[in-house]
């Protein structure tokens, strides 16, 4: 007897849509399992994570506080992931481009133009651009694995940080704490709440989520962009560019998580500090694949990300449970939701000798 996997010709909608429900139930079940082998109460763990974040209204401003960098993040990976163009590096991508919207700030530690946040706001998706524009160019000039090579720059670019906030940016007024000077008024974004940290850089992932559905979904550009990565020798052949569709997918990302970055520095934190990107360019990804690599589910995979994250928070005081159990969690998503997918595409089959029976995996 053995057991293959077999492509479908098609596949239901239904059971398309029904990947992310089984995908978060699964790792609901397996997260309280091993939350019941440490000894935690599974019942208040999962109210901290899906119930308290909604209890007050602060809470919620700060869901929408994370939910803005994951959805610029993942919107910008998937448009590369549909391409088949793997960065892994949005990381790295969001501290340059954090790093360079600060020199604004830093340099300028006196200024009070009005000029300041819209400098930023270029410099950090100037930022973002180029450091991706390093793995474009290595990966269409050398053929090298944008995997890796994004992989290595994100530490690369936590080194060029820890230098900048541990020498020359260092606040000398910040009792030796890794950080740069806090920014003026003027180089931060409007609060649109009294007493949140919710600012309008929110209104930049919105509308930028309305580009790329736009692009992907209603222009010939996103069509030539997919086939450009799918299918270099068909996209060769149709006249469309195969490292073009490299290059777009990866300054595109770049563009996105280096306004991610400056949004983080010119919103809630107001500095650049060692922990300027809180793992948004990881956690994106799974975002991305949640979200079934399209804007619209992306939308809901970004909040649901949110809402975990501010729930792991509440859940380290509430239910004693370790922050890795939120990092834990993310990691079930993205394995359970890879998992469930491949049946998307293919059914099971097992061939024993003398009989041929089918396991169809499906709705």
């Amino acid at each position: 007897m053995h057991i293959k996997f077999e492509r479908r010709i098609e596949y239901s909608k239904k059971v398309l849509l029904a990947v992310p429900v089984i995908t978060i139930g699964l790792s609901i079940l397996v997260s309280s399992i091993l939350l019941t082998i440490l000894g935690k109460s599974v019942p208040l763990t999962m109210y901290s994570f899906f119930i308290a974040p909604f209890e007050n209204f602060y809470s919620i401003t700060e869901i929408f506080l994370k939910f803005g960098p994951l959805l610029l993040i993942a919107q910008a990976l998937a448009v590369g992931f549909r391409a088949k163009v793997w960065n892994i590096g949005a990381e790295g991508q969001m501290i340059m481009g954090a790093v360079a919207a600060s020199a604004v700030p830093v340099y300028l530690v006196e200024s009070t133009s009005i000029f300041l946040l819209p400098a930023m706001l270029a410099l950090g998706a100037l930022g973002g651009m180029g450091w991706a524009a390093i793995a474009a160019f290595l990966r269409t000039r050398f053929n090298a694995n944008e995997i890796l090579v994004t992989l290595m720059l994100t530490s690369i670019a936590l080194q060029i940080l820890y230098y900048l906030l541990l020498g020359p940016w260092k606040d000398p007024m910040g009792f030796n704490f890794p950080q740069s000077v806090m920014f003026q008024d003027e180089a931060l974004f409007t609060p649109l709440f009294q007493g949140t940290r919710l600012n309008t850089s929110i209104i930049i992932p919105i509308l930028f989520t309305i580009a790329v559905w736009i692009f992907m979904e209603k222009r010939f550009g996103g069509f030539k962009l997919e086939v450009g990565g799918l299918a270099p020798n068909a996209a060769t052949y149709a006249g469309f560019s195969a490292k073009g569709a490299v290059w777009s997918s990866l300054l595109l990302a770049g563009f996105a998580a280096g306004l991610a970055g400056m949004s983080e520095v010119a919103g809630p934190i107001a500095q650049l500090q060692r922990s300027i990107t809180s793992g948004y360019g990881y956690s994106a990804i799974i975002v991305a694949y949640l979200g079934a690599l399209h804007p619209l589910g992306i939308i809901f995979a970004a909040f649901f990300l949110a809402v975990i994250q501010i729930g792991g928070d509440v859940a380290l005081v509430s239910a004693d449970v370790p922050i890795s159990a939120v990092h834990v969690f993310q990691g079930l998503l993205l394995v359970f939701y890879l998992a469930t997918y491949t049946f998307v595409n293919y059914r099971l089959r097992i061939h024993r000798p003398g009989v041929l029976q089918s396991a169809k995996v499906s709705s």
